[in-house]
């Protein structure tokens, strides 16, 4: 800071020219210690604002975040606007810049990935409890993020994928996007996103600064991906190499369900649009349109990693059954592992994660891994933790294509369709059959207590059904 302090505009300049494209550029009075240094004077908390707002639009063409429409979100805002009371404004200000003065960034920047998830996920708590409205049930646990990232790319892949794209249609704050391309190698990959909610855009684009993924800052859109889709190749939409996504389960869509009914969306949603529900709109499975968007937006030999309700698993009509068959037919189906119950904390529903690999046409994994892990408390919610040791487990089963009884099948695609196309794996388990050697008079004796035992069962409800009798006849209408 002291040397670009004491340079010219025009050796500044020079220096910038040098720079990387995806490099921030400063200007002297940008910097901690300039603002440092004039906190005491008056309307301070102007300065500071005017400060993050002159950063913004000097790197504008780097960090802000595009609008389906167009339009651009810069990465700052005037931050002591959200302190109602004008009077305290300059101290919330001076408060800031001087937790910032105190602080070494030097330790951190050689840091990577497993130390800013950490940080990152203590950021999202408050806003995923606090803050996040409606959609903030749907911010993934770094423990499923995690199996998603080692099933899509397993460790004998990991720095030998090159050049590829990674999607999430509903990203969030980026978590699953972070983890794969983590296991990709963030220089080794772009990343692509789409989430109609612009906080969680602002968060994204924070997760990209941190994981040194800046240059996919202008690949992050805020808009509606089932509405309006962003990311075009020409005048079709795009396909991707590795695509990710939790997606909201179910919410109000229907004020342009009817709009999705077109004859360009046909091949988008094969398997169908969901229908209005007249008395509980916000339950509409908005889903099944996300699922099967990721499905239409894969390349050729693509794959991706899904969390849907595990309900999607069984169903025995409608459009999860239709999404199954489809990726049963065209042999586009990886496996399923169905995770333990409150592995979100937030929600109750029972997840699975659904794995599409349009290159495997032999053998699919089928894991159930609801008994795994222990619960915790949080907050006021419980929640099931995954040890490490039985993420390891999920991985190697799956990957390996291992068969466990009673955790893990492997079948084949005719088997599925055998079966209504469930993806359950409890029902490809084997039946076990115990048997108990004794001898004639040991079963006959076993038969006389359990005939005794109904026969007494039977003479209780009898003797209940006429006490019940005469208490209804007892009754009578009183005016």
């Amino acid at each position: 800071e002291d040397a670009l302090s004491a340079m010219s505009e025009d050796q500044l300049k020079k220096l910038q020219q040098r720079m990387a494209p995806d490099t921030a550029r400063l200007k002297p009075h940008h910097f901690i210690r300039y603002l440092y240094n004039r906190q005491n004077a008056a309307d301070f908390a102007r300065t500071f604002d005017d400060t993050l707002m002159d950063i913004a639009a000097t790197n504008n063409d780097v960090f802000a975040v595009k609008t389906d429409g167009g339009a651009k979100v810069v990465l700052f805002e005037r931050l002591s606007q959200y302190i109602a009371d004008e009077s305290k404004r300059d101290d919330f200000c001076r408060a800031i810049i001087n937790k910032l003065a105190d602080f070494s960034f030097e330790r951190i920047f050689t840091q990577k990935f497993d130390f800013y998830a950490t940080i990152f996920e203590y950021l999202i708590k408050d806003y995923n409890s606090n803050s996040g409205g409606k959609y903030a049930e749907y911010y993934t646990p770094h423990a499923v993020a995690r199996i998603m990232a080692e099933i899509l790319v397993p460790k004998a892949q990991q720095g030998v994928v090159r050049n590829v794209s990674c999607y999430d249609p509903s990203a969030g704050s980026g978590t699953l996007l972070m983890n794969v391309a983590h296991a990709i190698g963030e220089d080794r990959c772009s990343i692509f996103a789409q989430d109609i909610s612009q906080k969680s855009s602002s968060l994204l684009r924070l997760n990209l600064i941190l994981n040194n993924l800046v240059h996919s800052i202008p690949n992050v859109i805020q808009g509606n991906t089932i509405l309006h889709p962003f990311h075009k190749d020409g005048g079709a939409l795009k396909r991707f190499d590795y695509i990710v996504s939790n997606p909201p389960f179910k919410m109000d869509f229907s004020d342009f369900r009817d709009a999705l009914d077109s004859k360009e969306n046909q091949q988008r949603f094969f398997a169908g649009i969901p229908k209005i529900k007249a008395k509980a709109r916000d339950k509409m499975e908005i889903y099944q349109l996300f699922l099967q968007h990721i499905i239409f937006s894969l390349k050729p030999g693509g794959k991706a990693a899904v969390v849907v309700p595990t309900g999607f698993i069984t169903a025995q009509s409608g459009i999860d059954k239709g999404i199954r068959e489809h990726l049963v037919q065209n042999k586009m189906l990886a496996g399923v592992v169905s995770m333990p119950s409150n592995i979100f904390a937030t929600t109750g529903t029972n997840v699975s994660i659904l794995f599409i690999d349009a290159s495997n046409k032999e053998k699919v994994v089928l894991i159930d891994a609801s008994n795994l892990g222990e619960k915790v408390k949080d907050g006021k919610n419980q929640k099931t933790v995954l040890t490490e040791c039985e993420e390891k487990r999920i991985c190697e089963a799956f990957n390996n294509k291992w068969s466990e009884e009673d955790f893990s099948v492997v079948v084949s695609y005719d088997d599925i369709a055998a079966k209504n196309y469930s993806f359950s794996a409890g029902q490809y388990f084997d039946v076990k059959i115990e048997y108990t050697d004794m001898t004639p008079e040991q079963f006959a004796a076993k038969m006389k207590g359990f005939t005794e035992n109904l026969n007494n069962l039977f003479e209780q409800s009898r003797e209940l059904e006429v006490q019940i009798k005469m208490q209804m006849a007892d009754i009578k209408y009183e005016i």
